[in-house]
């Protein structure tokens, strides 16, 4: 264009230095700084203002954007408004305020950018009182209000703003809901999302994302249920990322396999977060196959969907799988990180692939550059102690360069129980209740490896002793699926609804059990 003789305007040096914001160039922002002063653009407003916020988005030179700022010899108020907005981004309150008070006019941007800024600061009670001064509020302010109380999680002063709103939109209504939910009042949270007029797909989501995240997972997935029913709204990826949440910690199959296909029907783009969340839901169900087949449909795959597949690989016993996915994954340049190697570690351990192991570890390391975490040293533990070389597993330990903690002598004591070798019981016993003499799991594993090898004294005093401490264990959970319904399950469990019917079978099983012993 300049080679051409084609003079610039004002609108040039925007679209310039938008495009050089974009890549952070603060260089060659510069080097349109100058040509705006060479052209003679100095005295437009429109380009100053534009090269003012490009200083304070661009490594947050806020000096400079001061400077031009200074140097005008007219302002309007989007001059004012960006200066304002630069300091409250980067945190400087003080000189924001300073501004926003010797504004000449300010108008409803202004007032809406400083309360959103003080609340992003943590600064309720200036916010507060800004928010009181404004002389005319509209709906982006009211909302700017309750969400900023909601993510300062100061649900009080969000119902006082909500409940003297002239009139309330779906983005007020949805703020409260997602501000219930965030403090964990789910039962204030959904009477909120009951009374909103005309609920939208956010609303939803905001609904179901807090059951998720306090682990109500079957209200979760009647939310969503109740969604499609009304279907005034059609879910989105967000809706589904959540739901598939609910499907994988209840181990929901059918679930799961029906969001599948809801997926393909109403073609979903499958996207790398929605793949990654199906995976993780095939893998914790068991099933692979799905697994591996929504995998292999996915367009684009991070390094998280390599990580999910590996360790869904692992966990369902395909150790072999696993190894050979984490090789593909190399050779098609993905770099692995810290995370990929303790899934690939885990297979291993699952698959007793003690020379793979050693190798991936040494790869680890010595190729990729990942310094060891506690658990990659716990993997090998595992691995080393699963395959009875005790003597090795020491050796690697005083070779770490982290201070073993009780998860790796632990590792090492449920090794010795799977050999029955109970020479390193008093050794390792004795490290595990230096570092946490009160953990009920490690103190069942070392009554269960006394009693193996016929301590029984042994295994009585510890009982004894955690008896008297008041430690209990707390108890495993198992769940099955029959139908829509999933069916959880706990040790001592008096409160499923068919709980008689249950225990007069188990008692059944029992006597049969017994019969089968005498006979």
């Amino acid at each position: 264009m300049r080679i051409s003789n084609i003079a610039p305007n004002s609108f040039t040096f925007t679209f310039l230095l938008r495009c050089f914001e974009s890549f952070d160039s603060l260089e060659a922002g510069q080097v349109v700084h100058g040509h705006i002063v060479k052209l003679g653009f100095e005295s437009s407003v429109f380009a100053k203002n534009t090269l003012m916020d490009f200083y304070a988005k661009c490594g947050g030179n806020l000096d400079s954007a001061r400077k031009v700022f200074d140097e005008m010899p007219d302002r309007d108020v989007v001059s004012w408004n960006t200066m304002i907005g630069g300091y409250m981004i980067h945190g400087d309150q003080e000189r924001a305020l300073c501004l926003f008070e010797a504004m000449p006019e300010r108008n409803v941007v202004t007032w809406n950018s400083v309360i959103a800024g003080l609340l992003k600061a943590g600064n309720m009670e200036l916010a507060r009182s800004v928010f009181k001064r404004m002389p005319e509020k509209n709906d982006v302010s009211w909302n700017t209000m309750i969400s900023g109380c909601v993510k300062l999680s100061d649900i009080e002063a969000a119902i006082a703003v909500f409940d003297k709103m002239p009139e309330k939109s779906v983005i007020s209504w949805t703020a409260m809901v997602s501000g219930y939910a965030t403090i964990g009042d789910l039962q204030s949270a959904r009477k909120m999302f009951d009374r909103i007029p005309a609920k939208n797909v956010v609303s939803w989501n905001a609904l179901i994302a807090g059951y998720v995240n306090y682990h109500m997972f079957d209200e979760a997935l009647s939310v969503f249920q109740h969604m499609l029913i009304d279907g005034n709204c059609k879910p989105n990826q967000t809706t589904l990322i959540s739901i598939l949440s609910a499907c994988s910690h209840l181990g929901s199959h059918e679930h799961g396999k029906w969001i599948d296909s809801f997926i393909r029907k109403n073609k979903f783009d499958l996207s790398v977060p929605l793949g990654n969340a199906l995976i993780d839901t095939f893998a914790k169900c068991g099933d692979m196959e799905n697994a591996k087949a929504v995998f292999l449909r996915m367009a684009q795959r991070c390094i998280i969907t390599w990580t999910t597949m590996i360790s869904g690989l692992a966990v369902n016993g395909h150790c072999r799988d696993a190894l050979e996915l984490y090789e593909k994954m190399c050779l098609e340049g993905v770099e692995p990180d810290d995370v990929v190697f303790i899934a690939v570690l885990s297979a291993c351990t699952h698959g007793g692939l003690l020379e793979e192991g050693k190798r991936v570890f040494d790869q680890m390391v010595t190729k990729f550059g990942i310094k060891p975490r506690i658990d990659h040293y716990g993997c090998m533990v595992d691995l080393l102690g699963r395959a009875g070389k005790f003597e090795e597993a020491l050796s690697f330990i005083k070779s770490m360069h982290l201070e073993p903690n009780a998860v790796i002598w632990a590792t090492l004591l449920s090794a010795c129980k799977i050999h029955g070798n109970g020479e390193l019981l008093d050794s390792l016993t004795r490290r595990i209740l230096e570092q946490e003499p009160d953990n009920p799991s490690y103190l069942t594993l070392i009554m269960n490896l006394s009693s193996s090898i016929g301590r029984w004294q042994d295994a009585l005093n510890f009982r004894r002793a955690t008896r008297d401490k008041g430690i209990e264990k707390i108890p495993g959970c198992s769940s099955i699926q029959i139908g829509n319904s999933v069916h959880e399950f706990l040790a001592k469990d008096t409160k499923h609804s068919q709980r008689k019917e249950i225990y007069r079978v188990l008692g059944c099983l029992n006597g049969h059990l017994k019969l089968c012993e005498v006979e």
